[in-house]
């Protein structure tokens, strides 16, 4: 590890966003320590999703193993500016002969700066259905994205097909991304390890990325 850099990939939660509430259960002057219950969506911030959630199999986030979440990532850079884009295979033009099966795959978007802004849903850049059959078809092992989910929740249809594609290819999505622009490189190791909730369809996720030398 001497001379990497960590790049934490992960949003912090906060009660600002939907589904997160922090209630203090102990106080240090009463009680002898602080401590918190937290209330959390399992699909809030930096997450990632089981098939449970999409109903593709039971397959939930204590099924996986650790080794799942670790893999060699390519950084696809697409600048977003319009608001609904729909990323397709033409916009991986400049890495897509570069992956290979079991590779990982980033997609920096710099939209998570907009995550206090209603345009952060409204208005998310999408998978397109296409590419996600080419990423099963090319065996990406995970697909890492900074909106809040790879398809358009505002949108049922496309949201449950996209996720279904992903899903039943063996693709583990992690959705909420944020600071890809960091990383300096073009590849990185990736780490992104969900919480450890029994029969969850989704868990907050801790992801980081480290720079490849």
């Amino acid at each position: 590890m001497t001379g990497k850099r960590l790049i934490d990939l992960t949003l912090t939660f906060d009660e600002r966003m939907d589904g997160v509430s922090f209630e203090n259960t102990r106080v240090l002057e009463r009680d002898g320590w602080n401590a918190r219950t937290l209330h959390i969506y399992g699909h809030s911030g930096t997450h990632m999703d089981a098939p449970l959630h999409f109903g593709v199999n039971s397959q939930t986030t204590d099924d996986f193993e650790p080794s799942e979440f670790i893999g060699h990532a390519h950084i696809l850079r697409l600048p977003v500016q319009e608001d609904s884009y729909l990323i397709s295979v033409s916009d991986l033009e400049s890495i897509k002969d570069q992956i290979s099966p079991g590779d990982s795959l980033l997609i920096q978007t710099g939209w998570s700066a907009f995550v206090w802004e209603e345009r952060y849903r409204k208005g998310l850049p999408r998978i397109s259905e296409q590419l996600a059959h080419w990423i099963v078809d090319k065996g990406v092992k995970m697909l890492g994205v900074e909106p809040p989910s790879v398809a358009d929740v505002n949108n049922l249809d496309e949201v449950t097909r996209v996720h279904q594609i992903l899903m039943e290819g063996g693709v583990i999505i992690i959705e909420g991304l944020t600071n890809i622009d960091k990383i300096q490189g073009e590849t990185c190791t990736l780490f992104a390890f969900p919480l450890k909730i029994k029969d969850g369809d989704g868990a907050p996720a801790r992801v980081i990325a480290i720079e490849d030398e």
